[in-house]
């Protein structure tokens, strides 16, 4: 019976140890608990203080010079006010890095489009200097019109008549006329009328021995019914009054006409009035 007793007290004694232990492990618990929470609370309220320790205008100049807005600010609280000051120093070099980069970069547009400029300018300038110059050589080159002096003296015996019939003695029949018949006796010197180049000499089947003389401006004098025309050749350069030849009388078609010399003047191959350039 005894010992029945001994072992529920045993049982009762170790029941209330358990407890003690349970109870002073839970009361350690709770104090390191509580001690942590104190810690932690003290840090929060210095971090508090530091940034309380700032002015607003620290606050707004690191919320406007970063590029911060107000709600990435507050969520700054948590760190060292250093953290936000080289963050904020780090935006605001990276904005001026970016803000230079593009100003380079409009510099760039800028001075690529005045070279374009430029050089577009300078091709036009040229090439009106250019044309220019192309247009003074040519009024340089170009010459007057030739000045026609007779190549014989004597009466026009037979007017120029291109465009109308005048009477052939020796065709017997009206036909037209053009070039001018200039009076003269046989072997009478023929004067070249104007400066030029002898074109050709030739026997021309109705006007006899004639030679040919190109001038300036695409004029041309021809010289007809000649009895000869050894005085000059083919291709050579001859002077106003050289002498090129003497009247005579192989022209088939005015052989029955008095001694004369035939005269014609050409613009660009087409026969025009000897009289209207004569002077």
């Amino acid at each position: 019976m005894r010992k029945e007793i001994d072992r529920k007290r045993n049982i009762q004694k170790a029941k209330m140890s358990k407890t003690l232990y349970t109870s002073a492990g839970i009361i350690s618990l709770i104090v390191i608990i509580f001690a942590i929470g104190i810690f932690v609370y003290g840090n929060k309220n210095a971090e508090s203080s530091k940034i309380a320790d700032l002015s607003s205008s620290d606050i707004t100049s690191l919320v406007e010079g970063g590029g911060i807005t107000s709600k990435q600010a507050g969520s700054q609280i948590g760190k060292s006010v250093n953290e936000v000051k080289e963050e904020s120093n780090t935006l605001v070099v990276d904005t001026e890095k970016e803000n230079n980069s593009k100003k380079n970069e409009v510099q760039q547009i800028k001075e690529q489009t005045t070279t374009k400029t430029t050089n577009s300018k300078d091709v036009a300038n040229k090439t009106k200097e250019k044309a220019d110059e192309e247009e003074k050589t040519k009024q340089e080159t170009k010459k007057a019109d030739p000045v026609f002096s007779m190549p014989v003296e004597g009466e026009v015996i037979k007017e120029y008549a291109k465009d109308k019939l005048v009477y052939s003695d020796t065709l017997k029949e009206w036909v037209t006329h053009a070039g001018i018949d200039i009076k003269s006796e046989k072997t009478t010197i023929v004067k070249a009328s104007e400066e030029g180049t002898v074109k050709s000499i030739k026997n021309d089947p109705r006007y006899g021995l004639t030679v040919v003389i190109e001038h300036n401006n695409g004029f041309s004098t021809v010289y007809s019914n000649l009895l000869t025309a050894e005085f000059v050749t083919a291709g050579e350069s001859v002077k106003k009054g050289q002498t090129i030849g003497t009247v005579g009388n192989t022209a088939t078609f005015e052989i029955s006409d008095e001694s004369h010399l035939h005269f014609e003047i050409l613009k660009d191959n087409v026969q025009i009035d000897p009289n209207m350039y004569i002077k």
